[in-house]
C-alpha cells in the first residue's frame, strides 16, 4: 500500500517530464514561426527624424549655429552619412561672441557630415552682417575649407549696387567674394526688385 510519501516521491519525475515536454513544445514553435527579418537600406531609410526643430550647434565649446526647420532626417548609417531638410531650413551663423555674421534660408538642404559640406537647394537666401543680399538656386558651404560657392546664377544686393552673374566663390561670413562670370551691374536706386525675390 503506498501512503502520501510516495506519492510525495512521485511528484519531482513528473514534474521533469512536465518541463520537457513543454519546452520540445516551445521548441517546435520557435522552429515553425522564424522570427521574420529584412533588409534595410541604409541610404533611404533615416535613423532619426525630428519634426520642428530649433537647435543650437556647437564647435570646440562655442556656439556657432541656430537651426530652425520643420523636417529634419538622419541617415548616420548611410555609406555617406548626411542630413536632409526637404522642408526648408533657416541657420544662423555666428562669431565668438554669439553675434550673427550670417543668415541662411534655403528650400530644402543637405549636410554630409565626414565632408562638412552643406548643399542649400531651391530659393537660397543669404545676408551678411553688412546686411548684403545673395540670392542663388544651390550654393555650397565647405565648412572645412570656410568658404561659399556656386556654379549657378547669383544675385547680389548691397547698399549701392546690384551685382549679377554665373558662379561665385565667398569667404564664410560673405565679407570677400567674387562673381566668376559678371553678367550685370546695376545702381541699387535704379534697380526694381523681382517679384520671386524675398
Amino acid at each position: 500500500m503506498k501512503g502520501p510519501g510516495a506519492q510525495m516521491r512521485l511528484l519531482p519525475p513528473i514534474a521533469a517530464v512536465m518541463l520537457i515536454a513543454m519546452g520540445m513544445t516551445v521548441g517546435s514553435c520557435k522552429e515553425d514561426n522564424p522570427i521574420a527579418t529584412a533588409n534595410v537600406d541604409a541610404e533611404k531609410m533615416p535613423t532619426m527624424l525630428t519634426r520642428n526643430v530649433e537647435t543650437l550647434i556647437s564647435d570646440s565649446g562655442v556656439v556657432r549655429y541656430r537651426i530652425k526647420t520643420p523636417l529634419w532626417y538622419v541617415y548616420d548609417e548611410a555609406e555617406e552619412p548626411y542630413w536632409h531638410f526637404p522642408a526648408g531650413l533657416n541657420l544662423d551663423k555666428f562669431d565668438n561672441f554669439f553675434r550673427r555674421e550670417a543668415e541662411v534660408k534655403a528650400d530644402s538642404a543637405t549636410y554630409f557630415k565626414d565632408k562638412q559640406l552643406w548643399r542649400l537647394d531651391g530659393n537660397v537666401n543669404i545676408s551678411n552682417v553688412m546686411n548684403e543680399k545673395f540670392l542663388t538656386e544651390q550654393l555650397f558651404w565647405n565648412q572645412r575649407q570656410r568658404k561659399l560657392y556656386s556654379d549657378s546664377f547669383i544675385h547680389i544686393e548691397t547698399s549701392d549696387k546690384v551685382l549679377e552673374g554665373y558662379g561665385f566663390d565667398s569667404n564664410e561670413q560673405l565679407t570677400r567674394y567674387s562673381i566668376r562670370k559678371v553678367s550685370g551691374i546695376f545702381p541699387a536706386n535704379a534697380f526694381k526688385r523681382k517679384d520671386s525675390i524675398q
